[in-house]
Order: C-alpha cells, then sequence, then structure tokens
C-alpha cells in the first residue's frame, strides 16, 4: 500500500522530505510532481529499483529512455561529457524549466546505464523535486505516469495517482494538481538542435 504525504512546493517540510529520500535510498519508487507531470522516480544507484520502474513501464531497462532529475547545472559534469559554450548558454538560459536535454554521456555513468551514449537530463522548476534530489545526494531516475485513457493522456490529480498505482509504488507525494502537459524533449548532442517532443517548453527559448 502506498503512503500519500503531502508536501508544499513553496516550503518543502524537510522532516516529509526526509520520509521521501529514506525510501528512494531503500530501493522504494515515489511518484512526485514536477513542474510539468507527476513523474515516478527512483535512486539512480539502485539496480532493483531501476528494474522494478522498467518492469512497469514494459521496457528493458538497457532500452528505456528515462531522465535524470538533477537538482541545479553543478551535477551535470558526473554525468556528461563537456559540451560547448553555446550548448551550456541554452541549459542555463531555460532551467530550471520544463525541458529535457539529450546530452552525451561520460563514462562515469552508474553501472545500469553505461552502454548509454546520451541521457535525458531533467531540472524541473519545483522546489520538491529539487529538495528531494538535494537531499538523496544524486539525481532520481525518472518517467512520465500517463494514463491508458487516450483522452486525459496524464493523470494530475495526487489522490487518484494514488488510487492507480497503490500497489506498484511507495509513496505518492501530494504536491498539488500537476499539470498534464509533458516536458519539451530537445536533442542536444549533435551540432544543432533537434526537437524530439514539442511539450510544456518554449521552443523560441532554445532555438
Amino acid at each position: 500500500m502506498a503512503e500519500l504525504i503531502r508536501i508544499y512546493n513553496e516550503n518543502p517540510n524537510p522532516k516529509e522530505i526526509k520520509r521521501v529520500v529514506d525510501v528512494l535510498r531503500d530501493g522504494g519508487l515515489v511518484i512526485y510532481p514536477t513542474d510539468t507531470v507527476y513523474g515516478l522516480g527512483c535512486d539512480i544507484t539502485n539496480s532493483k529499483a531501476l528494474e522494478k520502474i522498467a518492469r512497469i513501464k514494459e521496457v528493458k531497462l538497457d532500452k528505456a529512455n528515462f531522465s535524470f532529475i538533477c537538482a541545479d547545472l553543478s551535477n551535470l559534469s558526473d554525468y556528461i561529457r563537456q559540451i560547448d559554450t553555446a550548448t551550456f548558454k541554452i541549459l542555463k538560459r531555460t532551467l530550471p524549466g520544463p525541458y529535457t536535454y539529450i546530452l552525451p554521456g561520460n563514462n562515469s555513468l552508474p553501472k545500469d546505464f553505461k552502454k548509454k551514449k546520451t541521457v535525458g537530463i531533467r531540472i524541473p522548476d519545483n522546489n520538491i523535486a529539487r529538495t528531494l534530489v538535494r537531499e538523496l545526494g544524486n539525481p532520481i531516475v525518472s518517467t512520465s505516469i500517463r494514463d491508458e485513457d487516450e483522452v486525459i493522456e496524464y493523470t494530475t490529480d495526487p489522490e487518484l495517482i494514488l488510487e492507480k498505482w497503490d500497489k506498484l509504488v511507495d509513496i505518492v507525494v501530494d504536491g498539488g494538481y500537476g499539470d498534464n502537459v509533458a516536458s519539451t524533449v530537445i536533442d542536444l548532442s549533435g551540432s544543432e538542435p533537434v526537437i524530439i517532443r514539442e511539450g510544456k517548453g518554449d521552443i523560441d527559448e532554445v532555438l
């Protein structure tokens, strides 16, 4: 049975944040708010938790396109090869924000991602998500929780999310209603930015 924990975006309660992070460190799965849709996440270093998410999403872990949720740009060099000035300027201008950037991975990627040439990096403009990552000390691997309903596409109400995911995850963080538009995905691993998916993030900010 999943637990619903209410956390306020303006002022996340350190005690509640610690409860969620303890579950992540223990290999638990957590659904939490971002600046777009709610995400399903786990500790990037926990193989068992990563396998669980891959099974839920019905993908092989080595083929999965999960995002790394980071707290700020300072962690990027842990996982990303050195990027040029133009790319860095795009990141600095648009993050935190509703964008997922595909960037070239380096040799320090956690073992489950070693074969990946590129990784998706996300720094959401959401205090809860970034505070969780800071407290955890490394990124959260994340994927959007889509709805089977083609019309709804993304569930925005944390209580409805809890009903649906009750037996699959350990915690649903209630950070208020989520958005129902996913992030804009842009590939910055080549010489020019390539739009993979147009979402909430304004493309004109990037190009």
